[in-house]
């Protein structure tokens, strides 16, 4: 006796159920970035310049470590007026694509948002994250999230399937569905290859970052958030005055680096400049000239370093009578981590 044949369900029928099976998905991936509009906006506002939480300084924190993007970020932090405009533009798109990503409206389109913008938040501070590898999970599931309800469109639990209906001149146009919802005109074999390669692209991207911004993949394993990290440049000893360059380009982001001494020594190891902790704390500002929005500044007990932070200081004291040669600037910072160049007296 032959075995009755299961009929095929009609494709139209299949994109709504795999929607709507991806629902939990979108409401939450949704939420996520239009929260972001939430939280600068109606919560808070965090887009006022030079005050706490500014928006902009934040991003400063992607800059010592992104990938691929460094320029852009470089660039953005080093003009805070087009900074500034680049964060409300970013925050607007965020706000739109989480919308229309839980409503299910121009879900295609929407999904095409959320990769991007995961995409972005994954190059720039996929490495941040001092316990869980929080910008870099964030990152990953988007685009993979992104990815999978581009596939599947909005399903029955979306604006454009109701609305679809009642635009039957739009819904002709070829192209509707690939901003939208519904059957995607390519065939069935076409959508199994396009599912396998765009997942195994997103694994390898996965696997890509977790390697490259915390070795987890294979060999030792780092996190660059955990404490911070100071780079020295372009010191300089002439005259009376002693200058140089520091860049925070690693720590926790939620904080600075407290800088707690300043010392210049000779071959013997003996200090020929000093300023401890009370002189940092009262160190003029008119002597630091800051490169970026994420701003190298006196604090109540030390001078303080923003991650992404870069600033060149100058130290103003009577160095003329300091012999020729080489001597060792070393910075100290409140953890007892000192970093150290050697700088000469010409």
């Amino acid at each position: 006796m032959e075995k009755e044949s299961t009929p095929e369900r009609p494709l139209g029928q299949t994109y709504n159920l795999s929607g709507m099976f991806s629902l939990a998905l979108r409401l939450v991936v949704g939420w996520t970035y239009f929260s972001a509009f939430w939280r600068r906006l109606v919560l808070e506002n965090k887009l006022v310049e030079d005050a706490p939480g500014y928006i902009g300084e934040k991003f400063n924190h992607f800059l010592p470590n992104s990938l691929g993007i460094k320029p852009v970020i470089e660039y953005l932090v080093s003009t805070p007026d087009i900074l500034w405009w680049a964060m409300v533009l970013f925050t607007i798109i965020e706000a739109i694509v989480g919308l229309l990503f839980i409503l299910g409206y121009f879900t295609r389109l929407a999904s095409a948002g959320v990769i991007g913008l995961a995409g972005g938040i994954l190059l720039g501070s996929g490495w941040i994250g001092s316990t869980c590898l929080d910008e870099w999970q964030i990152g990953v599931l988007g685009v993979a999230s992104g990815f999978t309800v581009f596939m599947t469109g909005g399903g029955f639990y979306s604006l454009d399937r109701i609305l679809m209906p009642k635009t039957p001149w739009l819904k002709k146009r070829k192209w509707y569905p690939w901003i939208a919802s519904g059957n995607l005109s390519i065939k069935e074999n076409t959508v199994k290859k396009i599912v396998v390669t765009g997942s195994i692209a997103i694994l390898a991207l996965t696997l890509y970052t977790n390697q490259v911004f915390h070795g987890g993949v294979w060999g030792e394993l780092h996190n660059k958030s955990v404490k911070p990290k100071i780079e020295i440049s372009d010191a300089q000893l002439k005259g009376n005055k002693l200058k140089f360059t520091i860049s925070r380009v690693e720590g926790i982001d939620v904080y600075g680096s407290f800088l707690i001494g300043i010392t210049l020594k000779d071959d013997a190891g003996n200090n020929v400049l000093e300023l401890n902790a009370e002189e940092l704390a009262n160190f003029p500002v008119s002597n630091i000239r800051n490169k970026y929005v994420a701003k190298v500044k006196p604090g109540e007990h030390s001078l303080v370093i923003p991650l992404g932070a870069k600033a060149e200081i100058n130290i103003e004291k009577n160095t003329s009578d300091i012999p020729t040669g080489i001597y060792k600037l070393e910075l100290m910072d409140i953890s007892g981590i000192t970093w150290k160049t050697d700088i000469a007296k010409e």
